[in-house]
């Protein structure tokens, strides 16, 4: 399973990609994987994903939960949650709520040695995708990667925020998309990225097999997906670092 779950696109364009990166600080890299592993990784994360749950809201440090402590959660524990997660991002702080697991967690603590989800992140890491990100970028001390995989379905959203974290080596972020490919504009789910006066300057379609890479800091969020949305966006997301 592991040569064919993350090969790379051999077409890919990578001088026009970096400079595109290097004008805009910011990329995305359509078709990023071969047809087949595309669909592999989309079917892992639809079917093989014990998904836990992530929010963030005033006063609090972000909360993720395992798949099993997420079930066992009361009702109205959800209810109070979500208000104050609504409350947050009503007065402008920074929240969260969104369905993840956490790649890099569940491998460094062993939760399912061997799993296609311990692969990911190990292809993630390995030469062929470092070479490729370290090319798009111009950033050549990129070294390694964090990830986890992020489910947003209807309610979900990331406020803006500018992952300032250079201190822990966070140079670049990114989102490798594996959205259905019939993802609509009106289902939300955008990564969009701001100027100072909150204008828009950018936006990304949480396009199938497409990666988007950033230079951080930059302003951006992930748009509310609708309670009319009938599908999930699925995405894994993470920093490329340098330490």
């Amino acid at each position: 399973m592991s040569q064919k779950l993350f090969e790379l696109n051999p077409s890919i364009d990578r001088r026009a990609l970096a400079r595109r990166f290097h004008r805009d600080g910011r990329v995305q890299v359509r078709n990023l994987l071969t047809d087949e592993t595309a669909a592999t990784i989309a079917r892992i994360l639809k079917s093989e994903t014990p998904w836990g749950f992530a929010y963030k809201r005033e006063g609090s440090e972000p909360v993720r939960l395992r798949r099993d402590e997420a079930a066992q959660m009361p009702e109205p524990q959800r209810r109070t949650i979500a208000n104050a997660v609504h409350e947050t991002a009503a007065v402008g702080g920074y929240a969260v709520r969104f369905n993840q697991y956490p790649l890099l967690t569940a491998y460094q603590e062993k939760w399912a040695p061997g799993s296609p989800h311990d692969l990911l992140i190990e292809h993630i890491n390995a030469e062929p995708m470092m070479l490729l990100v370290r090319e798009l970028t111009g950033i050549e001390s990129l070294k390694k990667a964090d990830a986890q995989a992020t489910l947003f379905g209807p309610g979900d959203f990331l406020s803006i925020h500018n992952d300032s974290h250079m201190a822990e080596g966070w140079r670049v972020a990114y989102v490798l998309n594996f959205s259905p490919p019939e993802w609509s504009p009106d289902w939300g789910g955008y990564l969009n990225f701001f100027d100072d006066d909150g204008d828009v300057v950018a936006g990304w379609r949480p396009r199938f097999n497409a990666l988007n890479l950033f230079a951080v800091p930059q302003r951006h969020h992930v748009s509310y997906v609708p309670p009319f949305a009938p599908l999930a966006r699925s995405a894994i997301t993470g920093w490329f670092r340098d330490r």
